[in-house]
């Protein structure tokens, strides 16, 4: 399967479950690369018009992780959306630290891959918290709710990379391309430039 990065999955799976999981693992490691080698101070820095930060993406998406999972094992009928953690999340206060949040995000995408490596059937339908853009108790497949986690990963990925961009001129296609062949002869062609 075509990736970005060199994927390993802490489950062990087949088929579909391991094609989705490779996906979002890609997208999980594009993130963490665009952190690399970012202060804790660099990871707070608001380097566009936004007040979006690479530490508190990283935070937001390993809350999202982490709550992706729960949803799945607890099937809580009545569970509503936490404003009041979400109001949080996007922010990364000067008593936490990008290696944290990191690590917090990795132990967050290994409980998700758990939880998806345990699942009967992808086909299963989970009831999602009810949200103020969302009022309606809505129920997802497995197979929908890992789909929206991709995503999610990607979109805020996309956020992350034009921020550090903003920082200090790296971009994640960038970083994992250095010392490829195929990069140099990129950078070489005449439309490149």
């Amino acid at each position: 399967m075509g990736t970005y990065t060199s994927t390993e999955l802490s489950v062990d799976v087949t088929g579909e479950k391991r094609d989705l999981l490779i996906l979002l693992q890609d997208q999980r490691n594009m993130l963490k690369i665009t952190a690399r080698n970012l202060s804790d101070d660099e990871a707070r820095k608001q380097s566009t018009v936004s007040t979006l930060t690479i530490g508190a993406l990283i935070k937001h998406l390993a809350h999202g992780e982490e709550n992706a999972a729960r949803v799945i094992t607890e099937r809580d009928e009545n569970a509503e959306f936490d404003m009041s953690q979400a109001m949080t999340e996007y922010e990364m206060t000067d008593d936490e630290t990008l290696a944290g949040w990191l690590a917090a995000y990795d132990r967050g995408a290994a409980e998700f891959d758990r939880v998806i490596a345990d699942a009967e059937s992808l086909d299963e339908l989970i009831p999602q918290p009810t949200a103020p853009w969302q009022p309606e108790r809505e129920w997802l497949s497995i197979r929908v709710m890992i789909i929206h986690l991709i995503r999610e990963t990607a979109h805020h990925c996309g956020h992350a990379d034009i921020i550090r961009e903003a920082l200090d001129g790296q971009t994640t296609m960038g970083a994992i391309s250095e010392g490829q062949e195929w990069a140099e002869q990129w950078a070489d062609a005449d439309w490149a430039k």
